[in-house]
Parts: C-alpha cells; structure tokens; sequence
C-alpha cells in the first residue's frame, strides 16, 4: 500500500517529508521520490529502494530547497518498481506533480484519450493520467480542476498535488483512500496514514470522499464536491507513534484481519467490468489444458487446496495439489497441456521458485498468483495476477492468504465461462457472488466482535484438533496454521471422516475440537462426526452458519459466519479461524506480528 505526505510551511520542506516518509516505511514499498516546489519551479528526486537512499541523494533534502512539498512510498501496482515508474510524476509542461495512493481503475482509457491529445506518457503506472489531466483542464482555478478531473477518474485515490501557479499551497483529495491533514503551527500537512504526521501534531481533520483540501502555512480550507467551503472537526490524535503506524491497533496482524473486506474488492473490482471477468491479459488456450496442478508454500498452498475444489466443481479441469518443496524433488508427470498455478505472497519463496522451474522445463504452461509486482515468481511466469492485497506487516498471512483465494475464484469462473461449462445465468449470479464477498467478510467480522472471549476457553489448551469435509476441511487447515504459528500451540486439522482410522484416539476429557460445519451438503455427516469426538470427551467449538440451531445444540461453543449460498462461501469461515488465532495468542502473550522462528518470505530451501 502506497504512502504520501505533504507539507507547507516556513522550513526546508524536504526534511519533513523524508521523516514523514521513514514513518510509514512499516507499510511497505519498493520506490520513494520528493516533488519541491521552490521559486515557481518543481523539483523532483526519486529512487527505487530504501528512504535511506534518498536521503542520501538528497542530502537529508538539503539539495531541494523549497518550503513546499510532496512525497511518496510506492508498493508497485501498475509497472514493476523503477525510478521511472516511482513517484511524484510531473505533467509534461512542468506546472503540476501529484502523489497518489490507490488504483485508477479507467486509466487505461483515459490514457488512450490523453495519447490522442498529444500528451506523453513517461511510466507505466494507472497515476500519470491524472497528472497529465490536470494540465488538460487546468485554466487558471485549481478548484474547478480538481472537480473536473475527480468526475474523470474511477477507482480509489489520496492525491497530493503542487502547481507552479500556486505557490505556498498544496492540494489534496480524496475517493475511497484514507487522507489525513494535520494542523500544525505556521504550517500544515497531509498524509495516508496518521502516522506521518504524530511527531509533528496531533491535531488532524479527516478528509471525507469527494472533499479536496487547499492547504497553506497558515490555514486549510476544505471544500465539497460541488465547490462549496465546508468546516470540519479538528481530531486530537492521543496515540503513540507504534500505535499509529498500526492505526490504532494493537498488532499488525488483528489490523490486516480488519484490511480484508477491503483487500478482497481490491482484488475483484478492476477485474469485473461490465458484466465479465478481465483477467490481465491472460490468453491461456484452456481447451487444450487436460490438468491444473497447484504449488505453492504454507498458507499459499492452503488456498490452492481451497481453491482445488472451486476449479474442479466449474470448469470439470481435474486438479492436483503438491507442496513446492515436495514437487521439485518428485520428477512429476507434466507436459505441455498441464497448467501449473503457483501461489506465493512474496513472489520469492525459494521452493516455489524451483518447482516452478522444474515444471516449466518440462512443458507446463505457468500461471502465477502473487502480491509482489515484478518478483521473481511474477517474471518468470507465463501468465501473472496480482492480489492486490497490499503490503503485510505480520509474518503470518491473513488478507495474503484471502486474497490469493479470491483470485482462484476469478480464474474459476473466468475459465469456465471461456470453456463454455457453465450458462449465462450462472455465469451472471457468480459474478454477483463474487462482488458481495467484501460485505460478507464485513458481516462475518461484525458478528465475532466478541471472539475474545470465546479464546479464554482454550488459550491454555497444550492441543487442539481442527476438522471439516470437503471445503470445511481446506479452511480447517489453513485454521490450524495460524493456530499454531502465532500462539505456539499445538494444532493439527484433520478430514472429519478420517477420525475412526486413528486421530480419534487422541481424544480425550477437555481435548479442543474445533469443528468447520458451514457446507450444507455433508453437513450430517460432519454433526456426526461432531457427536464421536464429544461422547469421548472433547470440547467442541463449532463453525457454524449463523441459523444452524442444530450444530448449536451439539456443540460447547460456537462461532458462526453469514449465510451465503454460493460456492464462494468457504472464504467467510476462514475470519472466525484468523480471530480465535490471534487472541488465543494474544491471551498467552506471544510476539504476534513476529513468531519465533519464522520470517515472512521465505527465500531459502
């Protein structure tokens, strides 16, 4: 997720900005640059790396003079992390650089009208366009062009943006993408994230959709849609820096669980377009695929086993699973009609790399899911989609894990609708399906607001046992990962109906059972499978739909998700799993953002 800053005020503004920069640098960020209004000429310094970088070639800003400026950490979305691609842009005339945080998601039409105007495009990236827009309809009113161009642009954007023919001031609005500006003494601010601006104020107004801001040293006027100035409440921020750069929460790990519903529409929106999944150029020949195998690594091979039974059910493709450390060493049987799907977070998991190597000298056509613009997994891939899921923080995954899954559903549909496996109104309800899963997740979220005290049940538990059927039993063993990973406690997930053939001897009085009974299909067999464990003792903590009476009345416990009568529906359960982690872990004072013994991408064998 990208970061901006801006400042005005009677200082050297660049030094402000580098350390506001430096703040959100927990976010994540492959490239940072300055724009500095100074003497009616904008000057820009950009590099592809570290802030430290550009502080070095900067001087600590000391070689951009000017006490006007704005500032940008990329997380490469559209265009691989370059100096060119790193922001601020700068409008071909010189008079306008913006910063922005968020997806255009028309630019590619925008960009074609602006190409006709005449006007040059330097980057690859969705920004530019508004950039080059505000030069098109600027006429002398920053105001009226900033509501010009904001009717121009879909999608979600924080744009800080310097003219040359308004010194002094700096202009910042919004649509769909945190803003904030701080209020300062004899200068003012803006930022994505508070945490740029606490070391310097703690007095904020937030900035709602649809308001820009025109901010001097000395004021901040804001002003609606329509033109109208409108006043705002002024915030007192009482947070500490570390808690700031977790937007109030307490771990990065319960922020990104919260990030989901938001990292999913970011994954599906610029994907659905007038009635049809547009899949980034992917031109795969379908018909002549006779079998998808899935690799990938921890919780990325969880959701290929979820995503496993989705591809199967739509597209009738039969679709294998193996571990990317597993599959290199097997001499597995591939050839040129098998499609290898690889998931990973990073785009660099070092077993991943190789089992996509081994598969793609053997014929496979490779197809990769990552978070990470131009990593190694994306460059080497046939095809690329990117989860769009933004930076995490945490070393275990959650909107990562999502997110990924959600991309498996699009490829589901999208493919089966290509091989013509499923009609035209299964085809629209599908996509309606997938574009209510961020409002469900929401819901799911919002009826386990008290989750916490579910967790002080088990929190001293030495084991516990996840199991479920089918789709219940993929969620259930991304469940017992996080279980495990963050709070140290034993968890292991197992096929429910595998339990009579030597897992049920390790119930006992008080043994933890979390069962997964959301999939109506076997949803008997599974309350069966839910009576053998408590006649031998167990504690069950049921998953559950939020009307099942039946599984309530068998279980000691429940936690429950939305009815959602869709084959999507297994995402939902996977929150109620990431939540009872986190405060099972929580509860017995664990290091939750940082586990010990693991590392967020793992670039080793």
């Amino acid at each position: 997720m990208c970061g901006i800053v801006g400042f005005t005020g009677m200082d050297n503004a660049a030094p402000n900005i580098l350390e506001g920069l430096e703040k959100l640098e927990y976010r994540g960020y492959d490239s940072a640059g300055i724009a500095v209004l100074n003497d009616g000429i904008i000057n820009i310094t950009k590099v592809t790396g570290r802030i430290a970088a550009l502080r070095e070639k900067t001087e600590n800003g000391e070689l951009m003079p000017g006490t006007t400026a704005i500032g940008h950490t990329r997380w490469a979305t559209h265009g691989a992390p370059t100096d060119t691609n790193a922001h601020p842009h700068l409008s071909n005339d010189g008079r306008f650089a913006v910063v922005h945080n968020g997806i255009i998601e028309n630019y590619m039409e925008l960009k074609s009208k602006l190409i006709e105007s005449g006007y040059i495009f330097e980057s690859e990236t969705d920004t530019e366009v508004v950039v080059h827009l505000l030069e098109k309809y600027y006429k002398g009113d920053m105001h009226s062009c900033i509501r010009k161009i904001a009717s121009k642009l879909k999608g979600s954007y924080a744009l800080g943006i310097l003219c040359t023919e308004n010194p002094n001031k700096i202009f910042a609005t919004k649509q769909s993408s945190p803003l904030i500006l701080g209020i300062g003494a004899g200068e003012n601010y803006f930022a994505s994230d508070v945490t740029a601006l606490i070391n310097y104020t703690q007095n904020v107004i937030y900035l709602e959709d649809g308001e820009f801001a025109e901010i001097t040293p000395d004021e901040i006027k804001i002003f609606d849609c329509a033109g109208y100035e409108i006043k705002k409440p002024v915030s007192r921020v009482n947070w500490d820096i570390q808690a700031a750069e977790k937007g109030g929460y307490e771990h990065f790990m319960l922020k990104e669980i919260t990030e989901q519903p938001r990292a999913v529409k970011a994954t599906l929106t610029p994907r659905i377009k007038d009635g049809k999944i547009m899949l980034d150029n992917l031109n795969i020949e379908l018909d002549g695929i006779s079998k998808i195998l899935i690799t990938a690594c921890g919780s990325a091979y969880y959701a290929g086993c979820a995503g496993k039974y989705i591809i199967e059910k739509l597209c009738r493709i039969p679709v294998e699973l193996q571990l990317a450390s597993e599959l290199r060493y097997s001499d597995p049987i591939i050839d040129n009609k098998t499609l290898l799907i690889v998931l990973s977070q990073s785009g660099e998991t070092a077993d991943t790399i190789a089992a996509m190597k081994e598969c793609s000298q053997r014929g496979a056509k490779t197809l990769a899911i990552v978070n990470v613009v131009g990593s190694t997994i994306a460059n080497l891939a046939d095809y690329t989609l990117y989860t769009h899921a933004g930076p995490e923080i945490a070393v275990a995954t959650t909107k990562g894990y999502t997110t990924q899954l959600t991309v498996l559903y699009l490829f589901a549909v999208y493919a089966a609708e290509i091989l013509g496996r499923i009609e035209a109104d299964e085809y629209s309800k599908l996509l309606d399906d997938l574009m209510s899963i961020p409002k469900l997740l929401q819901n799911t979220m919002d009826m386990n607001s008290k989750i916490e005290n579910t967790a002080k049940k088990y929190y001293t538990s030495d084991s516990m046992f996840f199991i479920g059927r089918n789709t219940d039993y993929a969620l259930a063993l991304e469940g017992a990962l996080k279980m495990k990973e963050i709070s140290y406690i034993h968890a292991e997930s197992y096929a429910a109906g595998e339990l009579k053939h030597g897992t049920i001897a390790l119930i006992s009085e008080g043994t933890p059972v979390i069962a997964l009974a959301c999939n109506q299909d076997i949803k008997e067999k599974t309350m069966s499978n839910i009576v053998e464990v408590k006649s031998r003792g167990a504690r069950v903590l049921a998953v559950s739909l939020n009307d099942d009476k039946n599984i309530a009345m068998l279980a000691n416990d429940i936690i429950t998700v939305p009815k959602f009568d869709s084959p999507f529906a297994p995402i939902l359960e996977i929150i109620p799993l990431q939540l009872m982690a986190y405060y099972v872990a929580k509860l017995n004072g664990c290091d939750i953002d940082k586990p010990k013994n693991l590392a967020k991408s793992v670039t080793v064998e």
